[in-house]
């Protein structure tokens, strides 16, 4: 059995009332019995998901757990991560099937000429980047009702049910990582946005339109957003100045088309900023 902890020695009369409970409660959230009993009880609870698909809240909530106190044994912390292994089981149980195609707006973004100033900068200075950007760019898609499916190094990978919430996002996430500073280096991002029905597998999208919406996201240049031809009958153009542009790529329809959108704001709008 575990020694009593400090506080419950003859040095405890010393302690507040606050103190001593304190104690008992580290002392009980240690104990072996109570640590062993909970590492068993969450070996009972379904497996945990596997990193490398889209990071969720009850990813991050599990990862803020593991994190407390992690040089010591905790009953708490076990609880903790099993709980979130229950609720991670029951959100995949109620998702589509994962074969079945999905309608979504899939946004890419990507960070322009990254490679070559990360080359220069040490490790800090460029994860210290690529967590302000995923952090910034994340905020705003949630806001924008998306959902992250993934990051990808200098970008990310993003869905939506709303073409026209997708192209919003795009915009604000441009201007939002347009304002960060690291090391002197200010980033661009750059957007693009298309239309379909990839097939959702576990908590990835793969299929023809996943390729087409990061070619078209590679075909933007600093700070723009680029939009397929499907996002903007599905959006619309009403306050936005369109402008097509020459597009190629390996693997993409020839017939599809591509516009530059840029929001268009009115005199009275703009006079109210």
């Amino acid at each position: 059995m575990n020694a009593l902890p400090e506080p419950y020695d003859e040095d405890a009369q010393q302690l507040s009332p606050l103190q001593r409970a304190g104690g008992l409660l580290e002392w009980t959230d240690a104990s072996a019995p109570l640590v062993r009993a909970a590492q068993f009880a969450r070996r009972l609870a379904p497996p945990e998901r596997v990193a490398g698909g889209a990071s969720t809240t009850l990813d991050r909530l599990a990862r803020a757990i593991g994190d407390v106190n992690a040089e010591r044994p905790s009953a708490v912390r076990e609880l903790g991560l099993g709980a979130v292994q229950v609720w991670q089981a029951m959100s995949r149980r109620h998702r589509p099937d994962s074969t079945a195609p999905i309608p979504v707006t899939i946004l890419f973004t990507d960070l322009v000429d990254f490679s070559r100033w990360a080359l220069r900068v040490g490790d800090d200075q460029v994860l210290e980047l690529l967590r302000a950007v995923n952090d910034v760019s994340e905020r705003v898609i949630l806001d924008r009702g998306g959902q992250v499916v993934k990051t990808l190094g200098d970008g990310m990978m993003a869905v939506f049910a709303d073409g026209r919430q997708a192209i919003e996002a795009a915009h604000e996430a441009t201007v939002a990582v347009s304002a960060l500073v690291v090391d002197d280096y200010r980033p661009a991002l750059r957007a693009g946005v298309h239309t379909g029905a990839p097939r959702a597998v576990g908590d990835d999208f793969l299929g023809v339109d996943v390729n087409i919406a990061a070619r078209v996201c590679a075909a933007a240049g600093p700070g723009e957003v680029f939009a397929s031809e499907p996002t903007l009958e599905l959006a619309g153009t009403d306050g936005y100045s369109i402008r097509r542009r020459r597009f190629r790529a390996k693997g993409v329809p020839k017939e599809l088309k591509v516009f530059r959108v840029v929001p268009r704001y009115d005199a009275d709008e703009f006079a109210g900023r």
